[in-house]
């Protein structure tokens, strides 16, 4: 009787776990291998969907209060690795709209923040970040201080990492759902 028990327990816990993963999949919009979930934090979501993205996305803000976006992968599909260098190119004026701030950080696979010598874990629209010629910014993404100014570099693990973007009081085009965030791009 209480193997029964303990199997049914364990039963119950993974299907509410694989449930609760496919509804936060449903709620998942990828645009350019960036992934976001507009609906968390909203009222007159259904306790499933609430449950479901709370799992995805513990403590977070409503959307339009703080939109989150985060990718493990590059433009061509590939986990983002250490052993490469990406780049992540916004034209000109397409900096994350925004009327707080907004920050762009790399963590492990698991979501802790890098511990990098440097001291350096993200970058933001206070990190002083030169723009190139045409206006457009380059964010640098590797391990090692790239040749030149830091402030447009997030240093990256030496293994697989997740990034992740994020914008406190997003602007009009994001909350309308209108702006993407541009891919990562393997460089070397």
């Amino acid at each position: 009787m209480v193997q029964g028990v303990i199997i049914g327990a364990t039963l119950a816990f993974l299907t509410t776990i694989l449930t609760l993963d496919a509804v936060a999949r449903a709620e998942t919009r990828t645009v350019n291998g960036w992934s976001s979930i507009r609906k968390v934090g909203q009222p007159g979501n259904g306790l499933l969907v609430r449950a479901a993205l709370q799992k995805a996305l513990p403590v977070v803000n409503a959307f339009e209060e703080a939109a989150y976006w985060t990718t493990s992968v590059d433009s061509a599909g590939k986990k983002l690795s250490g052993e490469h260098i990406y780049r992540l190119h916004f034209p000109p004026g397409q900096l994350p709209p925004n009327d707080a701030f907004w920050s762009l950080t790399a963590t492990d696979t698991v979501g802790y923040m890098v511990n990098h010598p440097s001291g350096r874990s993200s970058v933001d629209d206070h990190s002083g970040l030169v723009t190139n010629s045409d206006g457009s910014v380059d964010i640098l993404l590797q391990p090692q201080q790239p040749n030149g100014p830091a402030g447009n570099w997030v240093p990256t693990p030496s293994g697989r990492f997740k990034l992740m973007l994020r914008a406190y009081l997003p602007g009009v085009a994001i909350v309308d759902g209108s702006y993407e965030v541009p891919p990562v791009v393997e460089v070397a």
